[in-house]
This record gives structure tokens, sequence and C-alpha cells, in this order.
């Protein structure tokens, strides 16, 4: 009797083993994109942006609302790699890549941030220029020199006189 439940407790350990198996192999044949890494994680509007990708062995391409469309190119193994530019009109903040290859499609949110880029001929990476609390300090700083100055010129001419 005892050999009688040790052999069903190994027919029904192989069995489930052979029911599993198939479904692992079919699940690793079929995996799809995986690990989406974009570098540098923080860019400037009209910066280039490299993206990385596991389990894309024949390419594809990378879609975002902040660079469109680029090509992923196999650089081997199993990993594909593509270059985009970032739009100039891309809105700050953090922004999604979509990657597709072989049919499957993976998104990592929040991929990368982008910031505000320098505008030609202001000279700054500011994208929105002086706030109101730099103008305040600005206007303060110049009512403070005035002051003195007036102060200073006032005491000079005081003393030229005595």
């Amino acid at each position: 009797m005892r050999t009688t439940r040790a052999l069903a407790a190994a027919a029904t350990a192989v069995a489930a083993l052979g029911l599993a198996a198939p479904a692992a192999v079919a699940r690793d044949g079929m995996h799809g994109p995986s690990n989406i890494v974009a570098l540098p994680s923080v860019i400037a509007r009209g910066g280039q942006l490299t993206i990385t990708v596991d389990g894309c062995p024949h390419g594809g391409t990378a879609t975002s609302d902040a660079f469109g469309s680029t090509p992923l190119t196999p650089v081997g193994g199993s990993t594909a790699k593509g270059t985009a530019t970032v739009s100039h009109h891309a809105k700050p903040g953090a922004h999604s890549i979509t990657v597709n290859c072989g049919g499957r499609t993976l998104t990592n949110p929040n991929a990368f941030t982008v910031i505000g880029g320098v505008r030609g001929g202001l000279g700054g990476s500011s994208s929105t220029g002086a706030t109101p609390t730099d103008m305040a300090i600005g206007g303060g700083l110049i009512a403070v020199a005035v002051i003195g100055g007036g102060v200073f010129w006032m005491r000079r001419r005081a003393e030229k006189r005595t």
C-alpha cells in the first residue's frame, strides 16, 4: 500500500511537470521587448537620446511624443539600439517610450525627462524668462544702489561746503 501511494505521488508530479513544460517552452519562445533604457534620462530639447532595448534581436522602432519614431538596429544577442533627436518643440516634463519589436510592443512610462533648452540669442537655459520674483529682486537691488549713491553724493557735497 505504501508503494502504491509513492507511485501515485510520483505519477502526479511527473504529470504536473509534463503539462507545465510545453507552456514554459511556448512562453519562452514568445518573449518580446523588455528593459527599455533611455540615456541620458534628463535631456534638453534638441538633444540626442540613446535608446537600448532587450528582447529585440531583429530590431524594431521606438516612438515617443517627444521625438516621433526612430529605428532600432540589432547590436548583438537580443539587444537593439537606436538614437533619437528630441524635438525643439517637445514639452518639458516626463515622456514615455513605446517600442515595437516583431509585432510586440512595450511602453516605458516616464522613460526620460525633457528640460527647457537654450533659446537662441538669450544666452541661458531658461525656457520662460525672468519670474516676478527675479524682477522684484533686481528692482530692489537697483533701488538700493540709487539710494546709496544719492546718500553718498549728498554727504560729499555737504563736506565740501564746510
